[in-house]
C-alpha cells in the first residue's frame, strides 16, 4: 500500500475540494454508520420521506448506492440524485450509456437528474439490492433525464427539486457549506451534511448552532474521516484491500445536520468545581478556575471540568459541541459575540515563541486571560506593561435549570 503523510494529504484534498478540481466521495461505510444511528433512536426517520442527495454523482456516489440500496428497508416514498456537469468519475455500478462515451477516453458527463420511488427484486435472486436499482432504472427510462443548467445545487431546476424534497442527504463542496446551508434554511429542509468542522464558527452557521437549529451528527467528530479518491489523484493515505480505491483523508470534516438523535440527549455528568480543582490534571496547582480578562466568564479547558455546580458563563472549547445537550445546556455565543465582549484593547505587542516581536490586534479576535509573567515558549501578547495570552475559538455557555443550594437557576 502506497501512503502520503498526513497533513500533505488534507492539505491537498482540502485544497483540490475547494477549488472544485476533484470529486472526493465519502465511504459507504460512514453513510451506514451515521444514518443507523438516527434509525436507533427513531426507526421512522426517514419513513415516507423523499430524500434528496443534490451533490451526488449517482454514476459512483455512495449516497445515491446506500439510499436506493435500502430504500425499501428505509420506507422511503421517493429517492432523487442530481449530478454535476463535468463529473470527473463516471461509469461505475450505475451506468447510462446516453451520458457517457465509453470506458477509455470517455467524455465527461453531463448533468443528470435520478429519480426512483420503488425498489423490487427484479434480478430474482431473492434480496434487493444495486443491481435491481440498474435494472429499474433500464427498463424506466423516464427515472433518468439530463439537467439543462448543469446540476448546480443552487441552479433552479435544482431548487424545485429541493422544494419537493423532505431531507437532504449529501457531502456539498466545503467552499460552498455556507451557501449551501442558508440555501436548506431558507426551504426549512431537513438535512444530514458533511462539512468543515471549522465551519462551525461560520457567521452563517454559528446563529443557527446557537439557537438549536443546527448541530453534530453522531459520528466522525474530531477525529476527520477518508474519502475515495479519483485513480488519477496521485497522493493519498492507503488504497482499500477491497475496492482498490484511493482513499484519502480529511481531518476536518464531521457531520452536520437538524435531525434529531439520542446521542445529543445524553446529559453529561459532571463534578463540582471544588473536586475538578482536586482531581484534574489541568487544573492541578489552581486554586480557581482562570477567568478572562474580556469576557465575564471562566476558561474551562475541556467538557470533562465544566462545574457541575457553577451557574455563569463559562468559555468551552469548539470540541465542546460534540457532547452538547440543549436540555442541560444553552450557548450563549462565541469569541466573535461582541455584546458578551466587557473590553476592547489598544494595539497590542505580540511575541511568539522565538521572541519575535510585531504590533497587533489580535487579542481582540477572542478570549484572553491575564498573566502575573510572561508564558514560557509560548505566543503572548503585551498590552501597557500586562501580560496576556489568547484562548483558541472558545463557545460560551451556561447550565439550565441548575440547582444550587435549593434554588433553581
Amino acid at each position: 500500500m502506497a501512503a502520503t503523510e498526513g497533513n500533505s494529504m488534507n492539505l491537498g484534498l482540502t485544497a483540490a475540494r475547494e477549488a472544485k478540481k476533484d470529486e472526493f466521495y465519502t465511504q459507504y461505510v460512514d453513510i451506514q454508520k451515521e444514518v443507523e444511528a438516527y434509525l436507533e433512536f427513531d426507526p421512522d426517520t426517514f419513513r415516507d420521506k423523499v430524500v434528496y442527495c443534490n451533490c451526488d454523482d449517482p454514476f459512483e456516489s455512495n449516497f445515491f448506492k446506500y439510499f436506493a440500496a435500502n430504500f425499501n428497508r428505509l420506507g422511503l416514498r421517493r429517492l432523487i440524485t442530481t449530478s454535476y456537469d463535468g463529473s470527473s468519475i463516471a461509469g461505475g455500478q450505475i451506468t447510462f450509456d446516453e451520458y457517457t462515451a465509453g470506458n477509455d477516453q470517455r467524455e465527461k458527463p453531463k448533468a443528470v437528474c435520478v429519480e426512483i420511488e420503488e425498489v423490487t427484486d427484479l434480478d430474482g435472486d431473492g434480496a434487493v439490492g444495486i443491481q435491481d436499482v440498474q435494472l429499474f432504472l433500464e427498463r424506466n427510462p423516464h427515472s433518468h433525464r439530463p439537467l439543462e443548467g448543469g446540476g448546480d445545487f443552487r441552479s433552479e431546476e435544482c431548487v424545485q427539486l429541493l422544494r419537493q424534497a423532505d431531507i437532504v442527504v449529501t457531502n456539498p463542496p466545503f467552499s460552498l457549506f455556507h451557501e449551501f446551508i442558508a440555501l436548506l434554511t431558507e426551504n426549512e429542509k431537513k438535512f444530514l451534511v458533511i462539512g468543515n468542522t471549522n465551519a462551525i464558527t461560520y457567521q452563517g452557521i454559528f446563529p443557527l448552532v446557537q439557537a438549536n437549529q443546527l448541530w453534530l451528527g453522531c459520528t466522525n467528530f474530531n477525529v476527520g474521516m477518508f474519502f475515495e479518491l479519483p485513480d488519477s489523484w496521485e497522493k493519498y493515505h492507503h488504497i482499500d484491500e477491497k475496492t482498490g480505491k484511493k482513499i484519502g483523508r480529511v481531518s476536518t470534516s464531521c457531520w452536520y445536520t437538524n435531525l434529531d438523535h439520542g446521542r445529543r440527549h445524553q446529559p453529561l455528568s459532571l463534578m463540582t468545581m471544588a473536586d475538578n480543582l482536586k482531581f484534574s490534571r489541568n487544573l492541578s496547582g489552581k486554586v480557581s478556575y482562570d477567568r478572562y480578562d474580556n469576557f465575564d466568564a471562566i476558561e474551562v479547558g475541556t467538557y470533562k471540568e465544566i462545574p457541575s455546580d457553577y451557574d455563569g458563563m463559562m468559555g468551552v472549547p469548539v470540541t465542546f459541541l460534540d457532547k452538547f445537550n440543549p436540555d442541560q445546556f444553552e450557548i450563549l455565543g462565541y469569541e466573535k459575540t461582541v455584546e458578551l465582549r466587557t473590553k476592547v484593547y489598544p494595539t497590542q505587542v505580540q511575541i511568539d515563541s522565538s521572541g519575535r516581536q510585531s504590533n497587533v490586534s489580535k487579542l481582540n479576535d477572542g478570549a484572553a486571560i491575564k498573566l502575573a509573567c510572561p508564558p514560557p515558549s509560548k505566543t503572548y501578547y503585551v498590552v501597557n506593561g500586562e501580560f496576556y495570552v489568547q484562548q483558541y475559538k472558545r463557545i460560551f455557555i451556561r447550565h439550565r435549570n441548575l440547582v444550587i443550594a435549593g434554588k433553581i437557576n
